[in-house]
């Protein structure tokens, strides 16, 4: 390490997501090291992981090592490591090794996981989507469910086999449950000889009054008569009350099913449990309007990790775009403060909702400006293609959509071995 790096200031980034990545990048030449520290060594383009796990994009269309996306930055120290928390009176980042980083400033962006809602026994019969092992053990149960089908004798199983759930119908949920149908009517219909996967039931399960809550009301309802034209079965106002390797049970009936897929919430990670801050019901640090953590005004916390209210008082959507505009700030404010400035408070600007429904239809919300059907189905994909990160990625899934919306083809239908067995 050379003098100038001794004397540098030190900024330990914690997660390689949306918001830490785009702190790094901010930060660049600014009179700082870095250190990045994740417990994966890649980062991952998360609104498209449900792609993955219904086979229409392979992992590495998605992801990306951290290492190579900070190659040309010699500022910037990466570590494959897993935070356990943080010594604030001493100013160190806390390594499950028993290592310690010690830090001038430091930035949380270590983002969310599925919650429960006290029932966490049901997460290996309800697996979430968070990570490309998430992504992967839905991908396996969905397709072993249709090659199970195919051998199977019993009418009473082969129609578990073949009923998938989705609980929550948020845009993971919608989208989860718009491709499985058209992979079970469109993709695989030709492949199998002893069963017609047409006749999959894919139910979307919401506890609250409409699909896409956090969209207006006419696309939420339009969003649902698209699901229900393309076989989805919409089941709204009944919270799931029991779930099992044999079903699910909602609104008091009793549905068996082999496939289901958690979408209905997330919670945040420890951090606020690392600080001893206070953090709402899911877990979501409550941090300053410099996005500073109370009482810890070289702390900073950005995106899932976060709970701060918008110019309306709203809190600002858990959302790709939104973390990327704090990890933004944050570097900015950074910067500022080395400099003896200071910087107004964070603002969110809010550049519209999205969520596809089926692989021809999508809805979008940019506020005054509201689209449906074909052409915000093309809106969406071409604004997903833009945040990717490659000219190669984005012309590998621009190809795929496109041959998957001319032939119904899904190229990534793959049958690997995890960690995790399938609980059936």
């Amino acid at each position: 390490m050379t003098t100038a790096q001794k004397e540098a200031h030190r900024v330990v980034i914690v997660g390689a997501g949306f918001g830490g990545l785009e702190t790094v990048f901010g930060l660049a030449g600014a009179p700082v090291q870095i250190t990045l520290v994740d417990r994966r060594n890649h980062h991952l383009f998360q609104p498209l992981l449900y792609q993955v796990a219904t086979a229409s994009l392979a992992t590495s269309e998605i992801a990306w090592p951290i290492r190579y996306l900070v190659r040309a930055r010699p500022d910037v120290t990466t570590l494959f490591a897993n935070v356990t928390g943080v010594d604030a009176g001493q100013k160190r980042v806390l390594l499950d090794d028993g290592d310690a980083l010690p830090y001038d400033t430091l930035v949380l962006a270590t983002g969310a996981r599925h919650a429960y809602f006290g029932h966490d026994e049901w997460e290996p019969f309800a697996p979430g989507l968070k990570t490309l092992e998430d992504a992967t053990t839905l991908r396996r149960r969905i397709l072993v469910a249709f090659e199970r089908a195919e051998r199977e004798t019993d009418p009473a199983r082969l129609a578990a086999l073949l009923t998938f759930v989705i609980i929550g119908a948020g845009p993971t949920g919608v989208e989860m449950a718009g491709t499985i149908a058209d992979l079970a009517k469109d993709t695989l219909a030709p492949d199998f000889r002893n069963i017609d996967t047409r006749k999959a039931r894919v139910v979307l399960v919401e506890a609250g009054p409409r699909v896409l809550a956090g969209f207006p009301e006419d696309l939420s309802a339009y969003a649902q008569r698209s699901l229900e034209e393309i076989g989805v079965e919409v089941v709204l106002g009944q919270p799931v009350t029991e779930c099992s390797a044999d079903g699910v049970m909602f609104g008091g009936n009793w549905l068996d099913a082999k496939t289901i897929i958690w979408a209905a919430g997330v919670r945040a990670s420890p951090a606020a449990e690392w600080l001893g801050v206070p953090a709402d019901r899911a877990g979501r640090l409550e941090v300053l309007p410099d996005l500073t953590v109370p009482g810890h005004p070289d702390i900073f916390a950005v995106g899932d990790t976060v709970v701060i209210a918008d110019a309306n008082g709203k809190p600002v959507p858990g959302i790709a775009p939104a973390a990327k505009q704090q990890g933004r700030y944050v570097a900015a404010l950074i910067n500022a403060r080395l400099n003896g400035r200071t910087l107004p408070p964070f603002r969110y600007k809010h550049a519209g909702s999205l969520a596809q429904i089926g692989k021809r239809k999508a809805v979008i919300d940019f506020g005054r400006i509201k689209l449906r059907g074909n052409l915000a189905w093309w809106i969406w994909g071409i604004a997903h293609i833009y945040f990717l990160i490659g000219l190669r990625n984005r012309l590998s899934v621009a190809l795929s959509w496109l041959w998957i919306h001319a032939r119904d083809q899904r190229a990534a239908r793959l049958i690997t071995q995890g960690s995790s067995k399938v609980v059936w």
